[in-house]
């Protein structure tokens, strides 16, 4: 008698809570890109933001109820490149950029660029980078820069030719950063089930007010410092390479030397 030999049965379909916050994610990206073509460019900039939020749940949800999987990790990216990529370069280009003739869709081309470059090396680097750090701006903080600039430079009526340079010259440059080396600390190392001191809780709170105070100006600030502080930390990281690799040096270069005046001096005598 033949022997059946069952295949393990093989479960269709994706999981549905993880996949809904993407799916949140993914249209509140196209809600900016829809809401800038109406020159609605307050509900752009945070439709942004709310894609930021949403994105850094799916995530978590995904870990907490024990329901990652490669399609969700996939459509997650494919998320982030239209409301991280294609989301930010087009709102800002509508509100100042359009201005500047082909200089004005080249820089959003370079961001948008940038964005797909970045979301690429990340993937092809998961398990094998380290978590604590991002090798580039990432994507969120970039769109969450020039969705920033967007959100105050509308709510405080910024227009004019220099307003539009300081535009190009910023989505330029998040581009870059985006495709660069400098390293940004990327806080996943931070966990949030271990106790924390009062003080903690006091500081969530002020920081809570803060945003609440001026929203666009203190996120604009926030995500601004952030990015500046990867080219800083990495000139720092130099610097101190390069001193050890000098005082490396030097304490090879010092045995050399005691050995050639030994041998000088027994030469002597």
């Amino acid at each position: 008698m033949t022997e059946l030999r069952h295949k393990p049965h093989r479960h269709r379909g994706i999981y549905l809570l993880p996949n809904l916050f993407t799916t949140a994610a993914l249209f509140s990206g196209f809600y900016a890109i829809v809401a800038a073509m109406q020159n609605r460019f307050e509900a752009a900039a945070v439709a942004i933001f709310v894609a930021m939020l949403l994105d850094g749940l799916d995530g978590r949800v995904a870990r907490l109820t024990n329901t990652q999987s490669d399609f969700g990790a996939e459509y997650d990216s494919l998320s982030d490149m239209v409301s991280f990529g294609l989301a930010p370069s087009l709102v800002i280009y509508q509100w100042a950029l359009s201005e500047m003739g082909k200089a004005g869709w080249l820089a959003a081309f370079v961001y948008t660029a940038g964005a797909a470059l970045r979301l690429a090396r990340f993937n092809t680097q998961v398990g094998t980078a380290d978590k604590r750090y991002f090798q580039g701006l990432a994507s969120p903080a970039a769109a969450a820069i020039v969705a920033g600039m967007v959100w105050v430079g509308n709510d405080y009526g910024l227009q004019g030719k220099g307003i539009n340079l300081a535009a190009w010259t910023l989505t330029l440059l998040m581009g870059l950063l985006m495709v660069s080396n400098v390293r940004y600390h990327s806080f996943k190392g931070i966990n949030f089930k271990d106790r924390v001191p009062f003080v903690s809780v006091l500081f969530i709170v002020l920081v809570i007010v803060l945003v609440s105070y001026d929203p666009p100006v203190v996120l604009f600030s926030v995500f601004l410092l952030y990015a500046l502080s990867g080219p800083v930390w990495t000139l720092m990281l130099l610097r101190q390479r390069r001193a050890e690799r000098m005082v490396q040096r030097s304490s090879e270069i010092q045995p050399t030397e005691d050995v050639k005046k030994n041998n000088a001096d027994d030469f002597e005598k």
